[in-house]
């Protein structure tokens, strides 16, 4: 009799092409992988992140939020199971423009930027969060540690301006 083996994580990329470059969509599933994999969640969850433009994040914001402004990231979480053991955890919707801005400002790349959005999204699909200080703390740790180990250790969450939810 073989051993169970755990299927692999599923994580799905939506991106126009216009927002697709080489590599960039293999790098949105490895910093989604990296925070699943943190977590003990090898095979056992999947989930969306999706690029999508200004308008899109706007009209989310303003529906789930109630905030009519674009934002950099929002995550919706859903926890559904959709086969026994696997559970669907929800989709993190990144604006491409804005994240492209965020990234110019800072000074560091663009990718790396994607990577702290999808981390941070990743975890708010997990359940942490940022709105006390001690939880700030530890999701930005978390974030730092796995963006090191993305190869991005240049890349911190700022300490003002959190990114959305």
């Amino acid at each position: 009799m073989r051993g169970k083996t755990s299927p692999p994580i599923r994580i799905e990329v939506r991106a126009p092409r216009a927002y697709q470059a080489p590599g960039r969509i293999a790098g949105l599933r490895r910093a989604a992988q990296a925070v699943l994999q943190r977590h003990g969640l090898k095979g056992n969850a999947t989930l969306t992140v999706a690029l999508v433009d200004e308008e899109t994040i706007r009209r989310l914001n303003r529906t789930y939020r109630g905030i009519d402004a674009p934002t950099d990231v929002l995550s919706f979480p859903t926890r559904t199971e959709i086969s026994p053991g696997v559970r669907y955890l929800g989709d993190v919707v990144i604006a491409f423009p804005y994240a492209a801005r965020q990234a110019q400002q800072e000074g560091h790349p663009l990718d790396g930027e994607l990577a702290l959005l999808t981390v941070h999204g990743v975890l708010h699909l997990l359940g942490y969060d940022h709105d006390t200080e001690p939880a700030r703390r530890q999701m930005w740790a978390i974030q730092r540690e796995i963006l090191h180990q993305l190869g991005f250790p240049e890349i911190a969450p700022a300490d003002e301006g959190t990114p959305g939810s």
